[in-house]
């Protein structure tokens, strides 16, 4: 089919507005777009006051920590105690049978009584000069050695009677009379929790900041909202090199006794108040090993900040090195920036004047 002449020219003028509608619009959605500054918040770095606090996962000890156990090989004749008894230091908890050993305790104490019988008999002798003194000697000889055995029986009878070896809680009974115990047969735990020890570690990089003395409080599942305090009692003499930490114990008073052996407690350490510089935590970006905030320049573009972070808590950070007190960091919409990228800030609070901005004008 042909087409007119003017036809022809109608719809070429057609073809070339549209083209140049195209270009006009696709010119101006890439000038605007690229210019357009990003909504974020922004904050200024200052100074504030600091506490480190050290976190970590202790074990509970007691004071003083032994299980029971005999020394002979004997028959329980009587048991003095029930599972969980407090008891004193000395108090007894085993009677062994022992009837043999009273018998040879007997003879023992009557052959004991006649040695001395006759040494003094010689000793008057002696006195006398009726007796060689050799002889005297000699029966000062056998009256020691009966006494020696005297006091030899009376300790085998004593190791029948298990006594506690110093105050706490027992665990549960282990023996029933009648029943045969031998050297290390477990009889009970027995545990001094008065005051219990806490034992967790404590990175390499912070041993010089503990000291003895040093407040330390902890929490337990077992007990929701009640917190335990104690002190640094003692800091290990070595380093694990496996972990690189050091072996911190808290001493804790635990009177009521709710702090018991084995139990895991959170632990915090707390550090002397310190000024420092700290940022929230939503505005360091960590990519690998590297950590960097957005800094705001003075012409409201942002650069790379790379920065140190010390310790973190409750959402804010410490900065080290990387920042100075009185920049301004971009906190929340760090996702969206890039180097160089232009920003405003979401909350109206626009970035300070340069010095050189602010500086009058001369002439």
């Amino acid at each position: 089919m042909r087409l007119s002449p003017g036809f022809r020219a109608s719809l070429l003028l057609a073809i070339v507005i549209a083209v140049s509608a195209c270009g006009s619009n696709g010119a101006e959605q890439r000038g605007g777009g690229g210019d357009r500054p990003i909504p974020v918040t922004t904050q200024q770095v200052r100074m504030q006051p600091w506490s480190d606090t050290v976190m970590a996962l202790g074990n509970v000890k007691a004071r003083e920590a032994v299980t029971v156990t005999a020394k002979v090989s004997e028959t329980v004749q009587q048991v003095h105690f029930e599972s969980g008894d407090v008891v004193a230091a000395g108090a007894p908890l085993v009677t062994l049978s022992g009837r043999q050993q009273q018998a040879a305790l007997e003879q023992a104490e009557a052959t004991s009584k006649e040695a001395e019988r006759m040494y003094d008999r010689q000793m008057e002798l002696a006195n006398q000069q009726l007796i060689a003194r050799s002889s005297l000697d000699t029966q000062l000889a056998i009256r020691n050695a009966s006494r020696a055995r005297v006091a030899q029986m009376r300790a085998d009878i004593g190791d029948r009677v298990i006594r506690a070896p110093f105050g706490g809680v027992l665990g549960i009974r282990q023996v029933s009379p009648g029943a045969l115990v031998q050297p290390g047969t477990a009889i009970a735990t027995l545990d001094d929790t008065a005051r219990v020890y806490v034992d967790f570690p404590v990175p390499e990089a912070m041993l010089a900041a503990l000291a003895v003395g040093q407040k330390v409080s902890g929490t337990s599942t077992a007990y929701p909202g009640r917190r335990f305090d104690g002190e640094v009692s003692t800091i290990d003499a070595r380093i694990d090199e496996a972990t690189r930490s050091v072996v911190v114990r808290g001493d804790f008073a635990n009177a009521d006794r709710a702090l018991r052996p084995g139990m895991l407690l959170q632990v915090t350490l707390s550090r002397p108040q310190r000024q420092a510089l700290v940022v929230p935590e939503i505005a360091v970006v960590q990519v690998g090993t590297d950590s960097f905030v957005y800094r705001v320049k003075p012409d409201s573009s942002v650069e790379r900040a790379d920065v140190k972070v010390g310790g973190r808590r409750e959402g804010i950070a410490e900065i080290i090195s990387g920042l100075n007190e009185g920049d301004r960091i971009v906190v929340d919409g760090t996702g969206k920036l890039r180097v160089g990228a232009r920003i405003v800030d979401a909350r109206g609070d626009k970035p300070p004047a340069s010095n050189v901005d602010a500086a009058p004008k001369q002439g």
